[in-house]
C-alpha cells in the first residue's frame, strides 16, 4: 500500500477526515472533519494566529460574511476573471480542467494560457479523455464561483466568497476608523472560501470548500524599507526564479536579503512574511528540502499584481502551492472605491492622501494539514506500528491517561488524574487492552505524552510520563504534573 493510502486510511479510521455525505455517495472536493481532525485544525489555526498575528503589534483580526452581493465581485473582477478552462469528453461527458489535463499528459506547463491555445494543444498533442479515451470538446471558460439568491423573492444575487480577502477590502474604511491603525498595518482573517472546482482531486488539495488564513497588509508604497525585516533577512530559503524556470534549472538556496537584491521578491514587506512562512512550516515538521518559493511566471501573475511568490511543498504527487504571496498593489481598494463611490484613501501625517498598497500572504489550511500528515507519518518497523510525529503544539490529543491494569482501584485513580489533566489539555482516557496496545493506539494518532498510573502511584503519589518520540519514561508527582506537561507541550518542537 502506498504511503498516502495508509495515511488516508488511518485518517478515516481514527476520525481525522471523512468524505462529506458519504452515505449518499459523497461530494467530490468536500470533506468533513472528525473529532481528531477538528482538534488538529483548531490547534493549527491557533498556532498560526500565535505565529503571525499575536506576535505582531499591528495586525488586527476580523470575520466577514461568507455570502456577498454580486456588486462586490463585479468590482473585484471575479465575475469576469475568476475562471478556469474546461473541456468535456464527447463520448462519456466527463469534464476536466484543460490546462491540468495537458500538463498531466504532456508535461507542458500551460496555466494561464488562452482557451484557443489550449484547444490547439489538445489537438496537436492528441490529448484524449483519461476515462474512456474519447475525443475532447473545444476548451471553454468556466466561472468557479457558487451563486445564490438572497431574500424570499430572490431579489438580490449573491455569491459564496471565493476568497476571504474581499470582505477585508470592502470593510477597509470601517476597520481604519475603528482601530485607528497607522500604516503599515495588517488585517487577518481565518475562514471558509468556496470554489466550484471542475475536477476536485488529490484528497485535501483541490477542494470546493476550504479554509484560508489570510493577511492583507496595508503599506505606504513610498516606504520601501521595513524595519522588522532585519530580524529575518538572513533566513535561508530555497527559491525558483522565473529565469530558472525558463531555462529548466532548479531552485537555489539564498538568504531573504539576497532574494530581495536579485528582485525575485518584490518587496521587503513580502520578504518579511516569506521568512516567517519558512520558519513556521519547518516548525510543523516539513523538511527544508520539501519547501520552496516559486516566483510566478508573467502569464500566471494577475495583471494588477506587482509580483507573486508562491510557497510550495513537495507532496507525494509533486510540488503544490500551499501559501500564495501576492503584491496586490492598490487594485482592490481603488476598484471598490470606484464602484461603491466610497473614499478609501489614507491620510498621511503631512495631510497628503494616498491609497495604500497591499501585501497578501494567503495560507491554505487543508493543504497544510495534508502536508503535516504526510511528513509527520512514521512507518516504524522497529515498534511494529505506524505513528504521527506531530509537533506537540498542534497534536489533536495532547495527553493520554492509562491505568496500568484494568483493576477498580487503579482505574478510579487514573480517572481522577484524567479529570485533572482534561481541565488543562485535550486528553483521552483508555483502559482497554494491554498497555502496549494502548501506547500503539496513542502513537497512531500522534499523542505526544502518555501518563500511566501504576502500583507505585499509591506509594508516593507519582505517575510515569512516556515520551512518544523516544518511548522513554520519567516519574512525576501528581501535584507537579500540570506544570511539567505545560513545559513539555509548549517548549518542544519536532
Amino acid at each position: 500500500m502506498e504511503r498516502i493510502e495508509k495515511i488516508e486510511k488511518i485518517a478515516k479510521k481514527r476520525g481525522f477526515v471523512f468524505l462529506s455525505s458519504e452515505i449518499y455517495g459523497g461530494i467530490s472536493g468536500i470533506y468533513d472533519l472528525g473529532y481528531l481532525g477538528f482538534l488538529l485544525k483548531k490547534k493549527l489555526i491557533e498556532y498560526w494566529r500565535e505565529f503571525f498575528v499575536r506576535s505582531e503589534d499591528n495586525i488586527f483580526e476580523v470575520e466577514t460574511s461568507l455570502i456577498m452581493t454580486e456588486k462586490v465581485f463585479e468590482a473585484s473582477g471575479h465575475l469576469k476573471g475568476f475562471v478556469d478552462p474546461i473541456t468535456k469528453c464527447k463520448k462519456c461527458g466527463s469534464a476536466f480542467r484543460a490546462d491540468q489535463l495537458i500538463e498531466e499528459k504532456t508535461g507542458m506547463f500551460v496555466e494561464g494560457f488562452d482557451k484557443d491555445i489550449l484547444t490547439k494543444i489538445l489537438r496537436e498533442k492528441n490529448v484524449t479523455c483519461p476515462k474512456c479515451n474519447g475525443e475532447l470538446e473545444d476548451v471553454k471558460i468556466f466561472n468557479l464561483m457558487f451563486s445564490t439568491s438572497i431574500g424570499p423573492l430572490a431579489e438580490t444575487k449573491g455569491y459564496l466568497r471565493p476568497e476571504t480577502a474581499q470582505g477585508i477590502f470592502v470593510n477597509f474604511k470601517n476597520i481604519l476608523v475603528s482601530t485607528r491603525a497607522k500604516l503599515p498595518f495588517g488585517v487577518a482573517q481565518v475562514g471558509k472560501s468556496f470554489r466550484n472546482e471542475i475536477s476536485p482531486r488529490q484528497w485535501l488539495i483541490r477542494l470546493r470548500e476550504f479554509t484560508q488564513a489570510e493577511i492583507e497588509f496595508f503599506i505606504n508604497p513610498e516606504e520601501k524599507e521595513y524595519e522588522k525585516l532585519k530580524e529575518y533577512e538572513n533566513v535561508k530559503i530555497r527559491i525558483l526564479s522565473r529565469e530558472m524556470q525558463k531555462s529548466g534549472g532548479k531552485e537555489e538556496e539564498m538568504t531573504i536579503r539576497e532574494a530581495l537584491e536579485r528582485e525575485i521578491i518584490p518587496s521587503e514587506y513580502m520578504a518579511y512574511f516569506i521568512a516567517k512562512e519558512q520558519l513556521f512550516y519547518e516548525s510543523l515538521g516539513i523538511p527544508k528540502e520539501a519547501i520552496r518559493f516559486r516566483q510566478m511566471l508573467p502569464e500566471e501573475t494577475p495583471h494588477y499584481s506587482k509580483g507573486n511568490v508562491d510557497m510550495e511543498i513537495l507532496f507525494d504527487f509533486g510540488w503544490k502551492e500551499v501559501v500564495g504571496n501576492a503584491y496586490r498593489g492598490d487594485y482592490d481598494l481603488k476598484r471598490h472605491a470606484e464602484y461603491s463611490k466610497t473614499d478609501f484613501s489614507y491620510v498621511l501625517e503631512n495631510g497628503r492622501k494616498i491609497v495604500p498598497h497591499v501585501i497578501e500572504p494567503s495560507f491554505g489550511i487543508e493543504r497544510t494539514i495534508y502536508a503535516i500528515l504526510l511528513y509527520s507519518f512514521i512507518e516504524d518497523k522497529e515498534r511494529g506500528w505506524d505513528w504521527f510525529n506531530f509537533n506537540p503544539k498542534i497534536a489533536p490529543i495532547s495527553v493520554c491517561v492509562f491505568p496500568l491494569l484494568n483493576k477498580k482501584q487503579m482505574v478510579e485513580k487514573a480517572f481522577e488524574v484524567f479529570k485533572l489533566v482534561r481541565r488543562n489539555f485535550d486528553a483521552m482516557f483508555d483502559k482497554s487492552g494491554s498497555i502496549g496496545k494502548r501506547y500503539a493506539r496513542a502513537d497512531e494518532i500522534g499523542v505526544p505524552y502518555c501518563i500511566t498510573i501504576d502500583h507505585q502511584t499509591f506509594e508516593d503519589n507519582s505517575v510515569t510520563i512516556r515520551d512518544r518520540n523516544t518511548t522513554k519514561q520519567e516519574r512525576v508527582k501528581i501535584e507537579e504534573l500540570i506544570e511539567k506537561l505545560n513545559k513539555l507541550l509548549n517548549l518542544r518542537s519536532n
